[in-house]
């Protein structure tokens, strides 16, 4: 019996990741009765850390819930500290509730979008700067994790065609090699996309929500206060992508073979044609309510939350989609991470409770100008490489509205620090698939394995522009603010 519940603790990851949980769950009581509270929350976040670093080999929910929930059962926070964290961020948990379930339902003419792109631009060089442009645009309004489903959704329907093409016609595998690399380049421009135009408003990314929910900065005001940084890094971003594929550096410079071009663009002028009247009335419902999303977000006119639930009604009543289970599968994307934010508030309750964070911010609070803000910068920055950056911006935010509140920061100081912080944890994160959520969702996806996109190969096309917009973003972060 001990050997089945063993296989069924946290399923299919591997062995030697079971039993470190196990030992970090049986060890951990010890610890804080032994070592006090410090030491045991410190411990704790290393572990959490541990299991988003993880990821790929178990979704973080589950390993970092049960750490999450036996530092309550011990007492290194209450239910009432996890719920008040929660209730704080509830503007969070809607965005992940409603605004992705509702981009879930203009997907057709995303797709629309990205079709006929691929279709007019034959460049490479100019198809992969627009691919990163739309993509940070529309990531700057939408969800970037629907953004990235959309671009999956074309590369895979791409690859798909031809991949039938050859079955009939006879296989051709220097082709289709080309064809992989080729998908694999647009992927990841679009995927550094999301995160250029992720970082730029407050619906962009979670964090840019949590902090300005925090920092009380509208629409506008965020994306006012971010662009001093975010512009530069956008520009240098859009560089680094013209460069790569110029030189052919890092992985980057496929070009797709003329006969898949050929065999994807028939096919996608074909299924136009054949597009029937009730199609384009939904794909016209959906740019219509695309373009009232934006200007609803600009003049806030609710909470981001509550515009996505509308936005569901609206296009499900107009589009006839009134099945209930129909509905029910723009939900599957963003409740699991909805789940887990709820759990990174729990681990922020014990920083808070444990005071884990103050030797930090008193280290911060000795330096003056901009060496405080690199610091954050720095800081949020690191840690948001290697594990998930909602989490690293809800600890640093968090501990920065501590020291505003007791009067350690000025507002002009605060509000710099906050713009810092955002940056931080929107850049750097991009040095791997643990810091971006766009990221990783492409890495488990099927079209990974399609286009030979390892953790690794990843990594490596990730690094010109980790290094490049990074060492931007902290010049701005010195010289700009």
């Amino acid at each position: 019996m001990l050997e089945n519940y063993f296989r069924n603790f946290m399923g299919a990851s591997p062995a030697w990741y079971k039993i470190a949980i196990a030992f970090f769950l049986a060890v951990n009581p010890l610890i804080y009765a032994l070592c006090g509270g410090f030491i045991a929350g410190w411990i704790l976040v290393a572990e959490f850390i541990f299991t988003l670093a993880m990821a790929l080999k178990c979704h973080p929910l589950q390993p970092g819930g049960l750490l999450a929930m036996e530092a309550v059962v011990i007492g290194m926070a209450t239910p009432e500290m996890v719920y008040k964290e929660a209730h704080a961020n509830f503007p969070v948990i809607m965005l992940l509730m409603f605004m992705v379930a509702a981009i879930h339902f203009m997907q057709e003419f995303l797709i629309l979008i990205f079709t006929r792109i691929f279709i007019a631009v034959r460049s490479k060089k100019t198809l992969s700067l627009v691919f990163l442009v739309v993509s940070a645009f529309l990531s700057a309004f939408l969800d970037a994790l629907t953004v990235m489903a959309v671009l999956i959704t074309v590369s895979h329907g791409f690859y798909g065609v031809y991949h039938q093409y050859q079955s009939v016609h006879g296989e051709n595998d220097e082709e289709l090699a080309s064809l992989r690399w080729f998908l694999r380049d647009l992927l990841m421009h679009g995927a550094v996309g999301t995160a250029l135009g992720g970082v730029m408003t407050l619906v962009g990314e979670p964090q840019n929500l949590i902090i300005a929910s925090i920092m009380g900065w509208s629409f506008v005001e965020f994306f006012l206060k971010m662009i001093p940084v975010t512009g530069p890094v956008f520009i240098i971003g859009a560089f680094i992508c013209f460069m790569v594929e110029q030189f052919k550096m890092f992985g980057y410079g496929g070009t797709l073979p003329e006969n898949a071009r050929h065999v994807i663009s028939t096919h996608a002028r074909q299924a136009a044609v054949t597009m029937d009247g009730r199609m384009k009335a939904r794909i016209y419902t959906q740019a219509a309510c695309g373009l009232v999303l934006i200007f609803a977000l600009a003049f806030h006119v609710a909470e981001v939350g509550v515009i996505g639930l509308g936005l569901i009604i609206v296009l499900t009543a107009l589009n006839g989609i009134t099945d209930e289970r129909a509905i029910g599968k723009a939900f599957h994307e963003a409740l699991p991470f909805t789940a887990l934010i709820v759990v990174f508030f729990a681990v922020v309750a014990v920083i808070h409770e444990q005071h884990l964070f103050a030797p930090v911010i008193e280290w911060t609070m000795r330096m003056e100008g901009s060496a405080r803000r690199v610091a954050f910068f720095g800081a949020s920055g690191i840690l948001s490489a290697i594990s998930d950056n909602v989490f690293v911006a809800t600890i640093y935010i968090a501990e920065a509205k501590k020291a505003f509140d007791t009067g350690l920061l000025s507002r002009a100081e605060y509000d710099l620090i906050a713009i810092a912080i955002n940056t931080g944890t929107n850049i750097p994160s991009v040095a791997t698939p643990n810091g971006q959520a766009a990221f990783l969702f492409l890495l488990t996806s099927s079209i990974a394995a399609l286009i030979r996109l390892s953790y690794m190969k990843m990594i490596v096309m990730a690094a010109p522009y980790t290094v490049g917009m990074t060492v931007t973003a902290l010049l701005a972060v010195v010289f700009l603010l």
